[in-house]
């Protein structure tokens, strides 16, 4: 996820390399909406947009795909975007940021989402922001998060008719940032199950998971952090582009990654606490383990005397056949053997009750 594509060592400034993995046949469209119109179209080549966009009427261009290089580079030239913003449209795995040319602004977002249940998929979003137009490129052509923006346009609800392409701006970034909030969801639901199986049967696979977990939120907040700096710098730009009206909304996005990021570091911490958490049951059962062990060498440590003791095989008579006046009498008792069995029951017995008082065991 998020791997940074370089252009080779030497390349000049401003080239456009095609993207070695790009697949697909881009697809190029646009949709031209204001108060009172709205029309959409799938199209073919830039050739085929409006020549103009009507007074108060926004143009948004989409490109999704970046496998036609030719294609980009004919709307940077009929848009007149700089060949140096085109290159890092190319260079996908750029940091978020927020740029200011002569007569557009250029932004770049990390979009972050979910592809089924566990994969965890990034994808860069290039946005090129005009006086009446709007241009978004994504890298791949078969995902889309932006339908839901289409779909306030085309109804008509909200504010996106009423304003300029810095609210549509505004709008698909607050697209891509709230898509984080699921993803971060996810993230917590696991690492609440996570925290219970640490707690109930620690085990080496589930360090691997956390580790994986801490890695990941290691991405986003590698991504997520910049982005706040994007709105914050669209926020304080002296830009015309950016009207008043779009500002406030603005401040809410800024809100919105605050939070984001308030949810990756106490994710992060939380990792961090599973890996102690982790440490500690593993001590805690080898702990358990070792004084179980000692008990029962110290319940054997008298025993094993007791038996060694009449394992010496003393001769129960001296040389000349008298009885040997230090030897051991027990050797000769009838009930000898079941005593000795009974003593040492009675020791072992003894220093269970023992350990047992000290709550050793």
């Amino acid at each position: 996820m998020f791997k940074k594509r370089y252009s080779r060592p030497g390349t000049a400034p401003a080239t456009l390399n095609p993207l070695p993995s790009a697949a697909g046949t881009p697809v190029l469209r646009f949709m031209e909406y204001g108060p009172d119109h709205i029309s959409e179209s799938v199209i073919r080549s830039v050739s085929e947009l409006p020549a103009e966009v009507m007074k108060g009427n926004v143009l948004w261009i989409e490109l999704n795909g970046l496998a036609d290089v030719n294609l980009l580079k004919a709307l940077g030239e009929r848009f007149n975007l700089h060949p140096l913003a085109l290159e890092d449209v190319l260079n996908v795995g750029q940091r978020p940021k927020f740029e200011t040319y002569e007569n557009h602004l250029f932004i770049i977002a990390q979009m972050i989402y979910n592809e089924g249940t566990e994969t965890l998929c990034g994808e860069q979003v290039s946005i090129f922001v005009g006086e009446n137009v709007l241009i978004s490129i994504q890298e791949d052509h078969e995902t889309d998060v932006f339908e839901p923006v289409r779909q306030r346009i085309r109804v008509g609800g909200g504010y996106v008719r009423k304003m300029g392409p810095d609210y549509l701006a505004y709008a698909l970034l607050d697209a891509i940032v709230d898509h984080c909030f699921p993803v971060l969801e996810i993230i917590g639901e696991a690492l609440e199950e996570m925290e219970n199986e640490v707690l109930n049967k620690p085990n080496p696979r589930t360090v691997g998971t956390v580790h994986n977990f801490k890695r990941t939120l290691m991405q986003l907040r590698r991504f997520v952090w910049p982005e706040r700096d994007v709105v914050s710098a669209m926020l304080h730009s002296d830009s015309q582009v950016i009207r008043k009206e779009t500002r406030i909304f603005l401040r809410d996005l800024y809100d919105h990654t605050v939070q984001i990021m308030d949810l990756i570091e106490a994710y992060r911490e939380v990792t961090t606490g599973l890996f102690e958490m982790y440490l500690s049951s593993v001590s805690l059962r080898t702990n358990e383990i070792m004084r179980v062990l000692t008990v029962i060498s110290a319940i054997f440590i008298p025993l094993t005397f007791i038996v060694g003791l009449y394992g010496m095989n003393f001769q129960p008579t001296t040389t000349a056949g008298d009885a040997a006046p230090a030897n051991m009498p027990e050797l000769h008792w009838k009930y000898g053997y079941p005593l000795v069995l009974g003593v040492m029951a009675l020791i072992a017995a003894g220093q269970i009750y023992f350990f047992k008082r000290k709550k050793w065991m």
